[in-house]
């Protein structure tokens, strides 16, 4: 009978996204010379197309160990999917937007050493803490997320996180079963949320670069 991650493993490399996608036990590095990889050392990544126009790499997150003595195994409780977003970064440099109900832990170091960002939305505010750090001016972030966006994210059927650092867009799909469907649904969100971003900044006439293997760091971006 096959361990847990070994059962993940296969439902994994099985995944059929929206074009080209490779699996990876573990994800390596890129050429030399070549664009940044994401996920590096993330178990199971999965990099290319992974949802219609969207991307990226993903991994497991926030693993744990689970089964009896014979039959121990690390599993994810969580996706992470990233992709490249150097235009959205040159927007907003870094932020954070965490689910309030799954960090409520971690909250209080975050209070020192980041600035909260309040949105008009109240159910967003409830749903949801965004930050961004100290030396960061948080105007740019309530003016990137429309009232649709904040909507949006609080129609989100699971508990989430979401941000950038390193130019690189972040989002943490929290798992509620090891499945096909549920790793599609993860990838599915991540990619409406690229999308999503990317149209707030079109609506604000700024520039984005088009979708593409870039993204995903299987490309250069194209020249501006």
């Amino acid at each position: 009978m096959a361990k847990e991650s070994e059962k993940w493993a296969e439902v994994v490399s099985a995944y059929k996204g929206a074009g080209e996608v490779t699996w990876e036990a573990v994800g390596g590095i890129n050429p030399v010379d070549g664009p940044v990889a994401l996920c590096v050392g993330g178990s199971n990544r999965l990099t290319g197309e992974l949802a219609p126009d969207f991307w990226g790499a993903c991994c497991d997150a926030d693993e744990e160990e689970v089964g009896g003595f014979m039959r121990k195994s690390v599993v994810p409780t969580a996706i992470l999917a990233k992709a490249h977003m150097p235009d959205l970064a040159k927007v907003v440099p870094a932020f954070n937007v965490e689910s309030i109900e799954a960090n409520a832990g971690e909250f209080v170091k975050q209070r020192v050493s980041r600035r909260k960002v309040e949105f008009e939305s109240i159910d967003f505010n409830k749903s949801f803490l965004a930050t961004v750090p100290q030396e960061h001016d948080p105007i740019a972030l309530r003016e990137l997320f429309s009232p649709g966006f904040l909507e949006w994210t609080t129609t989100i059927d699971r508990e989430v996180d979401f941000g950038i650092n390193d130019r690189q867009l972040w989002f943490l799909w929290r798992l509620r079963e090891r499945s096909n469907d549920e790793l599609k649904l993860a990838l599915t969100n991540a990619g409406e949320l690229f999308r999503r971003l990317h149209a707030e900044m079109d609506e604000e006439g700024l520039h984005t670069y088009p979708a593409g293997p870039w993204n995903a760091g299987l490309a250069p971006f194209p020249a501006d």
